[in-house]
């Protein structure tokens, strides 16, 4: 059975035209706006990731008894089968041929390939992999690399043009546009942290560990899902934020893995509700419900009932906004605490301990 692909004519509005001259973008010969010239600088840091691998093949749970297991005849051992997967990835270190991609695109690889705009194909070695963020860094040896410079994902709003640009369903380099949706999406349990932007732009299976950049050509986040019943593009896309993967592939650089800091506490958001309960007039902020013994927050004399509404002098939103703040830092980190008691303002020092799995859902 053939399929028909649709083709839509792009159009940008006349804000957008105004915007992308003013903001970067060039006025060609022709006398129209375009992003032709940041996307050539930028689309040769963009490439492809493919992978080989093998994986355990999913059972039915009642052969995971051992007399079904002995009743079938079936090994002891799962089996295990040959998977191949195609992603995108950024590279972000040009001199040292780092490349940025999700931990999803390369989970489970035997052996990844990067293959360029102009088609040269490089074997790539695993630097390190984070499940929790969904980060992993790989890397090539080969000279006169392109990289995307770095941009700041803090200072992006609601209503910011952006590009993305990947390989979706393996076709090769595709760039499309947008503007972004919303900030600090989370609750969406595709990772352990979430900070996600949500973008407009079409993204698809594919575009995983692809570029979100600005029209400044900096990359902004790094395009990792998207939400959708049919497994194609309905202009929901998440990408992490750069702030976020910058700091987890830094780690990955460093130490091979990510070492997170915690200070022993659980916590849930400071809603209305609550803070009316509590009589706050508090908007936001991470409600203190358990302070572990011997904790970092214990040592620091948190309590229950406390609300954290700051982290080294910066706003604390929500409960998953705390998390992914300390998540960031590595143990014996100190940091500031501006807490709420009783509804008075407090301020309490503490060095995070390295994370533990019984507080690996709060901060």
């Amino acid at each position: 059975m053939s399929r028909r692909l649709s083709q839509r004519p792009f159009a940008l509005t006349f804000a957008a035209l105004v915007l992308a001259t003013t903001a970067g973008a060039e006025i060609p010969a022709a006398g129209l706006p375009s992003l032709a010239p940041m996307l050539a600088r930028v689309s040769p840091a963009v490439v492809n990731v493919s992978v080989q691998g093998t994986r355990e093949v999913q059972q039915n749970p009642l052969f995971q008894d051992p007399f079904f297991r002995r009743f079938f005849n079936i090994p002891e051992q799962p089996p295990r089968q040959k998977f191949q997967a195609v992603g995108s990835g950024v590279i972000f270190d040009a001199g040292r041929g780092y490349v940025m991609t999700n931990n999803h695109v390369v989970e489970h690889a035997d052996k990844i390939m990067v293959t360029l705009k102009n088609r040269r194909q490089l074997r790539a070695k695993l630097v390190g992999t984070d499940p929790q963020a969904d980060v992993a860094v790989l890397k090539v040896d080969q000279e006169g690399l392109t990289e995307v410079p770095m941009g700041d994902s803090s200072t992006l709003r609601v209503g910011d043009y952006v590009a993305a640009i990947g390989n979706p369903f393996g076709l090769g380099q595709t760039a499309t546009f947008g503007i972004v949706s919303a900030l600090g999406r989370t609750g969406l349990g595709i990772e352990g942290y979430e900070d996600f932007i949500q973008i407009d732009a079409s993204i698809n299976p594919g575009n995983s560990g692809g570029a979100l950049v600005d029209l400044e050509g900096e990359l902004v986040g790094i395009n990792t899902a998207i939400l959708s019943r049919s497994g194609g593009n309905i202009g929901i896309g998440f990408a992490i934020p750069i702030n976020m993967a910058r700091k987890v592939a830094e780690q990955l650089i460093a130490h091979g893995k990510v070492e997170r800091g915690e200070l022993g506490v659980s916590i849930q958001d400071l809603t209305p509700r609550i803070a009316s309960a509590m009589k706050l007039t508090q908007e936001g902020g991470a409600l203190v419900s358990r302070v572990l013994p011997g904790s970092p927050a214990a040592k620091a004399g948190v309590k229950v009932g406390d609300v954290i509404v700051e982290v080294n002098g910066k706003p604390v939103a929500s409960s998953a906004a705390l998390r992914n703040r300390v998540g960031l830092m590595t143990p014996g980190t100190d940091v500031t605490l501006g807490l709420l008691r009783d509804g008075k303002p407090l301020t309490l020092h503490a060095a995070l301990a390295p994370q533990s799995e019984e507080v690996a859902s709060g901060g």
